[in-house]
This record gives C-alpha cells, sequence and structure tokens, in this order.
C-alpha cells in the first residue's frame, strides 16, 4: 500500500486501491497547505476563522478537520430545578470527574437484571411474565398468555368474574399489572425486603440498602443534562434558525403547572452555540443569518448566552435559563462577493482573535500535486463507499479535467482546487463502470461522464447556442407575447 505522506508518483501504483487514506482529516485536505497550518494553530491556540472562497473548495472539510485537533470536552452543562421560582432554573457545570463519580453512584442503585424465571413464581406471575394458569413464561407486553389464552390481568382480580372482566381489560389492551413488586425473603436466617422491578423482558431487584441509596439521590435536586461530556465537538449551523442557533424554552399548555405540566427546567433547549461549547462551531454562508450575527458576536464576547422562550405567545416566554456557557471556536465561510454582508464588529472580533483565510482555487501542475490529485480520487471513492476504485489513466483524465478547469474558470496553469464538482465527476463515472459492468473506473468513463454531468445551462448551450434562445424555445406563445417577459424587447438571436 502507498502512504501519502511518505510521497508517490502516478506511476507507483496501478488502481487507487493501492492509495491508503489518511487517518488525520486535515491531511485528506487538498492543496490548502496554508489553510491547513493556520487551522493547526487555531485548535491548539483556540483562535477563530474566517474561510473564504468559492464554494468546493474545502472550506468546511477544514472546519471538521479542525474540530478533530481539539481536547475532547471536559465539561458536561446542566438545567437544575430552582424550586423558589421553577421559571428560572439554574445552571450547573459539571467537569468530567464529577460525572465519573456520579455515574459510578448510578451503577451502585441500578439493582441487579435478573431473568424471569429466576424470580419467585408469585413475583414473576405478579410482573406478567409467568401464566397463572398453565406456568408457561411469555413477555408481560402479551395480555394473554400464548399457551393457554388465559388473561393475565385476572391474576390482579379477585371474585367469582375475576376471569370474565380480566378478559375484557385484555381485549381493550388494559392492564392492571403492577411494574413492580414488593416482597420479603429469607437470607441466612434473616428477613429482608426486596422489590422486583420490569425492566423490559428482564427483571431489576433492589435489595434495602440499593433502595436507601436509590431514595437519598431521588431527595437531589432534579434537572437536565443539555448539553453531554461525551458529545461531537464539531457543531454545524449553517441555515440555522433563531432557535436553532440560540435556544429556546418548548410550549407546555398546562403552563408548567406542578400536577399537570411539565416543569420548565424540562422544556429547556439548547442552540447550536451552547453545544459547541469546548468545540468547533462552523457556520458557511455566514451572511445569510442577518442581523443574528449580533447573537453570534455576543457569545464570543462573554462566553456564555442566556436561553429563553422565543414565542411571546408560549408558554416558554416566561422561561429564562441565563449564563448557560457556550466557549466555542467560530469558524466561519463565505464566498468573496459576501465580505461587504458580514457585520463589521463580527469580523473585528475574528481578526483580533483570530485568523481570516483566502482558500486557494488552483495549485501548480507538479508531479507532487498530481499524486495529491490521485489520493483524492481515492478518498472520493472511499468515501461514496457505492462505486469500484479507478486505474491510473482514469486518475490522469482527471488530472487532464482538473488542468482544464483551472484554465477556464480561474484563468490559472494548474490544476483546480474546486474539487466538489469532480467529486461529481468520479461518482458518475463510477456509477457508468457498475452499470457497464466493468472492475476498475476507466477513462472511457471519465469521458462519458464528462458528458452526463454537464451542467444544465452547458447543455442548452450546446443544443441552442446560446442560453437565452434555449429560454424563448422553451416559452409558449402566450408566455412570449406577455409585457413583463424582458426577453420580448430584447434584440439577441432567438428572441424574436
Amino acid at each position: 500500500m502507498i502512504d501519502p505522506k511518505k510521497g508517490f508518483s502516478l506511476k507507483d501504483f496501478e488502481t487507487t486501491a493501492e492509495i491508503l487514506i489518511p487517518k488525520d482529516p486535515l491531511d485528506r485536505v487538498i492543496g490548502q497547505d496554508e489553510a491547513i497550518k493556520i487551522a493547526k494553530i487555531a485548535a491548539r491556540q483556540h483562535r477563530h476563522l474566517l474561510l473564504v472562497g468559492p464554494p468546493g473548495t474545502g472550506k468546511s472539510m477544514i472546519a471538521q478537520a479542525l474540530a478533530l485537533h481539539l481536547d475532547p470536552p471536559t465539561q458536561e452543562i446542566r438545567v437544575v430545578h430552582n424550586p423558589q421560582n421553577p421559571e428560572r432554573p439554574f445552571v450547573e457545570i459539571k467537569d468530567e470527574k464529577e460525572v465519573e463519580e456520579e455515574m459510578l453512584e448510578l451503577r451502585s442503585v441500578e439493582g441487579k437484571i435478573i431473568d424471569p424465571r429466576e424470580a419467585p413464581d408469585n413475583v414473576a406471575i405478579k410482573l406478567g411474565f409467568k401464566c397463572a394458569k398453565c406456568g408457561a413464561y411469555s413477555s408481560p407486553s402479551e395480555p394473554v398468555c400464548p399457551k393457554c389464552g388465559a388473561p393475565k390481568v385476572a391474576q390482579t382480580t379477585v371474585g367469582p368474574f375475576a376471569d370474565i372482566f380480566g378478559a375484557i381489560g385484555a381485549a381493550f389492551g388494559i392492564s392492571s399489572l403492577p411494574p413492580r413488586v414488593t416482597t420479603t425473603v429469607y437470607e441466612n436466617g434473616e428477613e429482608k425486603v426486596m422489590v422486583y422491578e420490569r425492566d423490559g423482558e428482564k427483571i431489576r431487584v433492589y435489595d434495602e440498602r440499593t433502595l436507601e441509596k436509590r431514595r437519598a439521590m431521588e431527595k437531589k435536586k432534579p434537572y437536565k443534562v443539555i448539553v453531554p461530556l461525551k458529545r461531537n465537538p464539531f457543531v454545524m449551523a449553517t441555515g440555522a434558525s433563531e432557535t436553532e442557533l440560540l435556544g429556546d424554552v418548548k410550549h407546555d399548555p398546562y403552563g408548567g403547572h406542578p400536577q399537570l405540566g411539565t416543569p420548565p427546567y424540562k422544556r429547556v433547549v439548547t442552540g447550536a452555540i451552547h453545544e459547541a461549547h469546548q468545540g468547533v462551531l462552523f457556520i458557511d454562508e455566514i451572511t445569510h443569518l442577518g442581523p443574528l450575527q449580533r447573537n453570534i458576536l455576543t457569545a464570543m464576547q462573554e462566553k456564555k448566552f442566556s436561553i429563553a422562550g422565543r414565542n411571546p405567545q408560549s408558554a416558554g416566554a416566561s422561561v429564562r435559563v441565563d449564563d448557560v456557557p457556550c466557549d466555542f471556536i467560530l469558524v466561519a465561510a463565505c464566498n468573496i462577493q459576501d465580505l461587504p454582508n458580514i457585520l463589521s464588529p463580527l469580523r473585528s472580533r475574528i481578526v483580533g482573535e483570530g485568523y481570516e483565510i483566502l482558500v486557494k482555487t488552483s495549485m501548480p501542475d507538479t508531479e507532487e500535486n498530481r499524486a495529491k490529485y490521485a489520493q483524492f480520487v481515492a478518498q472520493e471513492i472511499a468515501m461514496d463507499g457505492r462505486i469500484p476504485h479507478a486505474t491510473r489513466d482514469a486518475v490522469i483524465a482527471i488530472i487532464e479535467e482538473g488542468k482544464r478547469r483551472a484554465k477556464r474558470i480561474d484563468g490559472e496553469n494548474g490544476l483546480t482546487l474546486r474539487l466538489r464538482e469532480l467529486g461529481g465527476l468520479i461518482r458518475a463515472a463510477g456509477d457508468l463502470a457498475i452499470y457497464n459492468g466493468d472492475k476498475f473506473i476507466e477513462r472511457k468513463h471519465i469521458e462519458e461522464a464528462l458528458k452526463i454531468s454537464m451542467p444544465i445551462e452547458e447543455q442548452i448551450k450546446e443544443r441552442y447556442g446560446t442560453y437565452e434562445a434555449g429560454v424563448a424555445k422553451d416559452l409558449t406563445t402566450s408566455q412570449s407575447k406577455m409585457v413583463y417577459n424582458y426577453w420580448n424587447e430584447s434584440d439577441i438571436d432567438g428572441y424574436q
């Protein structure tokens, strides 16, 4: 196998199956060496990034790879019930050690899982695992014994009409089976209280000591984990709504009534800025956020942002959780023409605490960079998972197309780095190879794929001569006579 880190040339392989895919995602980014270097610095120093350039040049790949170079999150964020003022829940931050200690404590009160056949007969019957009539075992979700047809609900019904009422209840899905049974057992001549509780298809058993610990834990303040310790450090918020970005509080038709409704702390929903705490918040096309850029700026400055109900007609509007942590690295991306639409203070914050990078759109046509193209082809094939590997001649055909696109689109004598569209070409060629029953992607597949994957504008020009002529041909007679169609007054050939 060929390791790209050690360098290779096109002569060193027959198919892309021989090329190893780098484990480090940053090593999979092609042609953006300067951007990768800065991304590694940003990960180590906790700096923000603004990536500027056209689509398909690796901006999102850089952001995702940066996140994998961060240390794992060390904090868990919780919302805790406030008994004095339930609509103002507290925020609680637990570090890794505290979370692990609590997990150990929880495991100590989980009880013991046993098979229903290991439980005392009377317990297995009451919990719905064993039929009182024939003694057969079955799932407690079955209201009637599958062996003898006796209703299990009759087990808790007394009187001469028990079987009749039990059958009626079973027919309507009404079960009187208790979720747990408390009983006593004798061990070494001592009487002990034991609780047997249904747990799916098994039974969970608690002894007195476990029950005491469980009661003690239940007395603690109730809470909801809103940002868990074990989480993905990369959060994409591209195109996010206000709620998705900043969080919200769910509506409760009962207004959080203690007996009927859902407590306010349980209805708190985090936003992407909170989920990205100790990680990366990636926003592509950041200018599309519009005024929400101000909220991003506030979160970056304060490193905390309150969560409040955003619908004034909702019961959640009266709930607010203050000072929810959101210490993230912002990786924003946009096209060159969108730069003026980035909020000036936000851009100033990025420049003051990070870097702006203009990503490259082409790279020199060298032997080393041709090998990187081969690596790119191997990566795209592995990522797709449904197409065969490519021959060396097919890779050379991709390189030739990359060179043509660099000249046609960017006027550069090199290899294009607008790789997303090239990835589409590779997939189209792979689909053709599969369709034809060929073992590998070959040059002929690349050449055919160039025709079927041609952008629709180019297809229109090829068929009609110009895009405008194609539009004119597609109009009905009535449409072409309408005043508001600008082409009615055009002098372009094909419009009249």
